[in-house]
C-alpha cells in the first residue's frame, strides 16, 4: 500500500488471519505518523510476537516478524532498508542478513524466512 505523504490521522493495521477478508482479522498497531521512511518500528502483537513495521519513501508500508531468525533477538525493526534487483528489503543489524520485506524471504539463504503480515492504513 502506498499513501501519500501528507495523510496523517491514520492508524497502521496487521491482518492477523489467513481467513476472509473481516473486520475482526486487522489489529491496529500505532499511528502512521510515528513511521518516518526508511525507518522501522516494532509493535507487540495479541499473541505475544512482534512485528517490525516499515515505510519507505515512496509512502509503501510492510510488516514482517520483528524476530531475527539468525540470531533470535527481536531486532529487525532496527535494521537497515534498501533494494535489491526492485525488491525492498531490511538488514538486520546483527549478522547483516537481508529479508524481503513483501516476502519476509531471506536473500542470502534461501531456507530461511520470517512471516510477512499484510499491512494497511485505515482511519
Amino acid at each position: 500500500m502506498t499513501l501519500a505523504p501528507e495523510t496523517t490521522d491514520l492508524k497502521i493495521q496487521l491482518r492477523l488471519a489467513d481467513s476472509a477478508d473481516s473486520a475482526d482479522d486487522w489489529f491496529t498497531v500505532c499511528d502512521l505518523s510515528l513511521l518516518l521512511p526508511g525507518r522501522g518500528v516494532a509493535a507487540l502483537l495479541p499473541d505475544g510476537r512482534q512485528a517490525a513495521i516499515f515505510r519507505d519513501r515512496a509512502g509503501s508500508l510492510y510488516a514482517i516478524d520483528n524476530r531475527d531468525p539468525f540470531g533470535g533477538a527481536a531486532v529487525l525493526s532496527r535494521g537497515l532498508t534498501g533494494t535489491h534487483q526492485g525488491r525492498p528489503y531490511v538488514a538486520s543489524p546483527l549478522l547483516k542478513q537481508r529479508f524481503d520485506l513483501e516476502s519476509g524471504r531471506c536473500l542470502d539463504d534461501e531456507t530461511v524466512a520470517v512471516q510477512a503480515y499484510e499491512v494497511r492504513a485505515a482511519a
